[in-house]
């Protein structure tokens, strides 16, 4: 069962942004004992305030407002900074988790996110509105925000990768020393 649900609050962090929250999955989880079977919840969400800071927290409880809420304070707790390059994203990227194979592609202005349900929350969340995404393999939406999140925090600027390049550059091949020989 999925439920789309975003809110506004306060947050927890120094500059006073409004932090948005969408809870992608609620699951109901059963165990079995001794006097039937035990049912829990297990909700998905994403947090993020637009700006290029998202997280993504897994609240398990025994009602679903329980662990919506358990959800969210982890998602807060571990907001991670995005790298963006305007409205898109710098370079297109690949990341996997688990079985779950998730391809983030730049799109140009007014392109709009196009993505599935999982990878869409983890997005808007973080503020991109433009990019082409592709999830592969596992549609598990825990593995696939987990993915996604890989695929962000792996972003680099590439400004900054040419500079690190340039001043770390490899050995130039020269000729080796001669050795003299022995006779």
């Amino acid at each position: 069962m999925t439920t789309w649900r975003t809110q506004s609050f306060g947050g927890d962090s120094d500059d006073d942004s409004a932090l948005r929250e969408k809870v992608v999955e609620i699951s109901r989880v059963s165990k079995v004992v001794k006097g039937g079977r035990h049912l829990r919840f297990k909700a998905l969400v994403v947090v993020g305030d637009g700006k290029g800071r998202v997280g993504y927290g897994l609240g398990k409880a025994e009602s679903v407002p329980d662990a919506v809420r358990k959800g969210r304070t982890v998602a807060q707790r571990d907001l991670e900074p995005i790298l963006l390059q305007g409205t898109t994203i710098p370079h297109q990227i690949t990341a996997k988790h688990g079985a779950a194979l998730v391809l983030l592609k730049p799109a140009p202005e007014g392109t709009g996110i196009i993505a599935g349900s999982t990878v869409r929350a983890v997005l808007e969340q973080a503020g991109i509105k433009d990019v082409v995404t592709k999830s592969l393999k596992s549609q598990n939406p825990t593995n696939v925000v987990q993915a996604t999140m890989k695929a962000l925090l792996g972003l680099r600027d590439p400004k900054e990768e040419l500079r690190i390049r340039k001043k770390i550059s490899p050995p130039t091949l020269e000729e080796p020393p001669s050795v003299p020989s022995v006779e």
